[in-house]
């Protein structure tokens, strides 16, 4: 056996510890005085979520009126093979990616059920050839991104939620062995640039405990950060208004107590604009002012997106959905703990696992 000097086995140590733990890739401490949020932005990109362009990055932090530090878009399963275009794109903005992964096939129909990209065909190795093109697409692209794989778990729209696995009888159960089976998967590709984000949703469509956000946790061997999606009324006709402290306070508390150590993002937040229901720029401003009490979280991605609803009303998400809300959100995203405000463009890349 051939002895190596002693500077080359400390590099391999080194080179160990970092494939094996995944930093905070911005900064470490939680401590308030050194506390900043990384602010990130999916900005309508199209129907499948995935149509990025140097454009409508370019138009959204414009009236944004800073960079965005985390761009977002989505993946699905039903058509789309791994996206290094978008990635590439985004990387040379000087942005982090970030993908919502997601096994939905055609026509992406909510409260459908399992389609044919089902937890338990994956399971049984259906999806293999696509789950290894993707990674082998992940590696090549070999810079750090953030992915976000089937979130919102714990919600009861998506076909990957636990109550279509049976529920209390095991749905749970089923998603964590997906989870693990994919990142597995992926990693033995090794496409180790990925930080993998477990992402539910701030509240259970069935509050019991086996839809608590305890109850899906893979397990910090498969999990570099926590996220919440935190969103007020989206829609005219369902739901009450709710103040954005009502929505953060109880989910941060129990997302936070998976895992004392992982840094956590609001993975998406946002709300629609219905003023005879209640208003929505003190909404944002209340977002913005608040978000950055919380030291653990330390990135923010806003779902700038409007759509038409089937009964023909409009969920307008939007930054600019009326000039009081952007000029709250542009006072509340220039506050100081948004970002270190010395950071360069291209700088903010976070190191791989």
């Amino acid at each position: 056996m051939k002895h190596l000097p002693l500077a080359s086995i400390a590099a391999v140590l080194v080179a160990v510890v970092r494939l094996s733990a995944a930093p905070d890739p911005w900064d470490g401490s939680t401590s308030p005085e050194n506390h900043s949020v990384r602010f990130g932005a999916y900005m309508d990109f199209g129907e499948t979520e995935d149509d990025v362009t140097l454009e409508n990055i370019e138009k959204f932090e414009n009236l944004a009126g800073r960079p965005a530090s985390i761009i977002a878009s989505s993946s699905y399963w039903g058509e789309q093979s791994f996206p290094r275009k978008n990635l590439e794109l985004i990387a040379r903005h000087g942005a982090v990616p970030m993908i919502y992964w997601s096994p939905w096939d055609k026509p992406y129909e909510e409260k459908r059920g399992p389609d044919r990209f089902g937890l338990k065909t994956i399971l049984a190795g259906g999806c293999d050839d696509y789950i290894d093109r993707w990674a082998d697409g992940a590696k090549a692209f070999g810079k750090p991104f953030f992915v976000s794989f089937c979130n919102e778990m714990n919600g009861d729209w998506f076909p990957w939620s636990g109550c279509f696995y049976g529920g209390a009888k095991g749905g749970n159960e089923v998603f964590k062995k997906a989870w693990r089976y994919v990142v597995d998967r992926v990693r033995a590709r090794g496409a180790r640039n990925i930080l993998w984000v477990y992402h539910v949703n701030s509240f259970p469509a069935e509050n019991d405990e086996w839809n608590l956000m305890a109850s899906y946790y893979p397990g910090p061997d498969y999990v570099d950060w926590l996220g919440l999606s935190i969103y007020g009324k989206q829609f005219r006709d369902e739901g009450n208004w709710a103040d954005f402290a009502d929505l953060i306070d109880w989910p941060y508390k129990e997302i936070t107590a998976l895992d004392p150590n992982k840094p956590v993002m609001v993975a998406e937040f946002g709300c629609g604009d219905f003023p005879k229901a209640g208003d929505k720029a003190k909404w944002m401003a209340d977002a913005l002012e608040m978000i950055p009490r919380f030291p653990r979280i330390k990135a923010a991605i806003y779902w700038h997106e409007r759509w038409e609803n089937e009964d023909g009303t409009f969920s307008n998400l939007r930054i600019n959905s009326s000039p009081a809300v952007l000029d709250a959100f542009r006072q509340g995203i220039r506050r100081p703990p948004w970002g270190s405000g010395t950071e360069k463009k291209g700088t903010a890349d976070p190191p791989t696992d």
